[in-house]
């Protein structure tokens, strides 16, 4: 095999909840995942040059060691002493440092890709260690499953059978929120020590969209609206068009809705188009 090409579709949370602080720095949550059909597309092109070497559609998309497909890439080049190189290029849709796992999906599906054209066999119980070592929503993209249960660091997958699919409204401003930013802000004596995940994931399976609405949770919110107070009048904004569930996406800025179908999706993503560059309407994948 001498190229290939793949999807690497991004997620929303639909759920997070920060649980406490570990030891080595990162926080142990429980956060359900919702893989969608937002996605970017690589290619992997095999060469003789022994080396690494992305493009990408985008720019300003960090090309060397910063970016995750490289990293994954020099992983399993130095661990399994591949002489081939390989050309990756990246066709990027996915905004960058939204809160929708962009350049983890990236990472994920570079492994997947390179140990298919680089022939190295691994097993999916391996693969899932690399995926550990690159970020901690990277192993989410190995389960090829709509949706997941993520716990400790949200490396921890188990895959949900929750069989519904829906339709959002996705809105991605152009603000700058790192996660480390937010964490930092994070009071966790003000998040509830609550856990509704399995009442959630029952309206999940129900379709019950009121109270998929009542039950939506992500504890990161009013850290990520302290840092940026206009995600909250976007919320409000959303919030009157759907007249369900709205809320940030992971670390954020991204912001999403509920909507009933797909009329309804395009329908407010007309409206907000008007206002956001960065507008989308989006389903279960």
């Amino acid at each position: 095999m001498k190229s290939l090409t793949l999807q690497a579709p991004a997620k929303i949370n639909v759920f997070l909840k920060v649980k406490n602080k570990r030891k080595d720095g990162f926080h142990n949550i429980k956060t359900i995942f919702q893989r969608i059909n937002l996605s970017d597309t690589l290619e992997f092109t095999l060469t003789k040059t022994g080396r690494i070497r992305l493009t990408s559609t985008l720019p300003t998309l960090p090309l060397g060691s910063k970016n995750l497909v490289y990293q994954a890439a020099e992983q399993l080049r130095l661990m399994y002493g591949v002489k081939n190189g390989i050309d990756i290029h990246i066709d990027k849709k996915i905004p960058v440092a939204a809160g929708l796992a962009g350049g983890s999906t990236n990472a994920a599906t570079t492994l997947i890709g390179l140990n298919k054209i680089w022939q190295l066999g691994i097993s999916k119980h391996t693969m899932i260690e690399h995926a550990r070592r690159l970020g901690s929503d990277v192993p989410f993209f190995l389960e090829h499953c709509s949706w997941a249960m993520g716990t400790a660091r949200g490396d921890q997958i188990e895959p949900l059978d929750i069989g519904s699919r829906f339709w959002h409204i996705l809105v991605v401003p152009r603000k700058k929120i790192t996660s480390g930013q937010v964490y930092q802000g994070l009071n966790l004596q003000l998040t509830k020590s609550v856990d509704n995940a399995n009442i959630l994931i029952q309206h999940l399976k129900n379709k019950d969209l009121r109270n998929i609405g009542r039950y939506i949770l992500n504890d990161l919110e009013s850290a990520i609206v302290q840092i940026a107070p206009s995600l909250q009048r976007l919320k409000e904004r959303i919030k009157l068009l759907s007249g369900s569930g709205v809320m940030i996406s992971g670390s954020g800025p991204a912001v999403f809705g509920l909507a009933k179908n797909q009329k309804d999706a395009e329908q407010f993503k007309s409206v907000l188009s008007r206002y956001y560059k960065r507008v989308y309407a989006i389903k279960t994948l």
